[in-house]
């Protein structure tokens, strides 16, 4: 009796560490999901499958050093696969206003800027390798070390591709001014 006992309460502190754990990234998964899908449902839908696959490996997950990272190369690994099957994304949603909205950081000038669906279009033409590292890199503030695991890259892979995805943002007509002048309000 005492091993039932003690396996379901191991059970038990098991689900209660991942229901914390999700609680608490919730709304930063799904930024980071959105950002990389453009899309509201597709990014419940990539943050739901890997909460499911990351659930069955919690026991290792929650011992990691950083179980966020680990479920971050989850969903981009998750992400990727879905693009080499080729599968439809939309990109750019017609119509934002279901959405939720972000508060900005003080400091976090892309997020203070006045229009947020121009920067989310602009992020929906890059292809999608340059868009996870410029999404990881810029936007969740990843070192290159942080973003080439998460990517399952090597940094100078990481490098080239937001190099790329950068220099094509800035391309856009209006949207670097954009940027510029609000982190300057």
């Amino acid at each position: 009796m005492g091993d039932r006992k003690q396996a379901r309460e191991a059970r038990e502190a098991r689900d209660d560490g991942f229901q914390s754990f999700v609680i608490g990234r919730w709304p930063r998964l799904m930024r980071t999901a959105f950002l990389l899908t453009g899309e509201q449902h597709a990014a419940e839908d990539l943050v739901q499958s890997t909460l499911e696959q990351t659930f069955v490996a919690w026991r290792k997950v929650g011992a990691a050093d950083d179980p966020e990272a680990y479920v971050r190369r989850v969903m981009i690994n998750a992400h990727s696969r879905k693009h080499r099957r080729r599968l439809k994304e939309f990109l750019a949603p017609k119509d934002d206003s279901g959405l939720v909205r972000e508060i900005a950081d003080t400091g976090d000038r892309i997020a203070q800027a006045e229009d947020r669906s121009a920067l989310l279009q602009a992020l929906a033409q890059l292809p999608p390798r340059q868009r996870e590292a410029v999404v990881l890199r810029y936007w969740e503030d990843l070192t290159e070390t942080q973003t080439a695991q998460a990517m399952g890259c090597s940094v100078g892979a990481v490098k080239s591709n937001a190099a790329k995805g950068i220099a094509k943002l800035r391309a856009i007509p209006g949207l670097a001014e954009m940027v510029t002048q609000g982190g300057r309000k």
